[in-house]
């Protein structure tokens, strides 16, 4: 993993960004142009200016193929949230756990109290990775964000999973 830059902005939008079956389940609009990735690229580098870590591409070890990304959004220093996105021909393999397993360590390295992931309750794919990577599912927000790829405009119910370091 490592932080993206403006030349990544092809593969994303390629890769993932503008796939809808990879985009269904996701807080963001799928996206409909390369300079809808740009802005992307634009907010990950405001986050990497603010905070110790923050969206990261995931690349394959054994050839540099871009998998797709993830990383920590911070609100606070001691609270993050996570996710992650992987290209279709990604799905399947692992990579998930493996994304969201270092974002749990990395906050734990960072001092990060809480980490926690947003999940939609028709997706469980999903929620077996956070549970996988020791998420516990704290309960049900109703009517707390929107999935603008399945209602746009439409508050939903989200699972929120969350991960605390102990100790700190």
């Amino acid at each position: 993993m490592r932080p993206p830059h403006a030349g990544d902005a092809r593969a994303i939008f390629d890769r993932y960004a503008a796939d809808p079956r990879v985009t269904r389940y996701l807080g963001w609009a799928t996206h409909r142009s390369i300079a809808d990735t740009e802005g992307f690229l634009a907010f990950c580098a405001s986050e990497w200016a603010r905070w110790p870590a923050g969206p990261y591409i995931i690349e394959s070890r054994a050839d540099g193929t871009m998998l797709g990304s993830t990383g920590l959004g911070f609100e606070t220093p001691h609270q993050a949230a996570t996710g992650y996105v992987l290209a279709y021909d990604a799905w399947g393999f692992g990579y998930a756990t493996e994304a969201l397993s270092a974002m749990r360590d990395r906050a734990a390295q960072l001092g990060v109290e809480r980490v926690y992931a947003l999940c939609h309750p028709a997706h469980r794919a999903s929620a077996r990775v956070l549970e996988k990577c020791g998420f516990l599912c704290e309960g049900t927000l109703r009517g707390y964000s929107e999935f603008p790829n399945l209602s746009p405009g439409v508050p939903a119910d989200v699972l929120c999973y969350a991960v605390r370091h102990a100790g700190r």
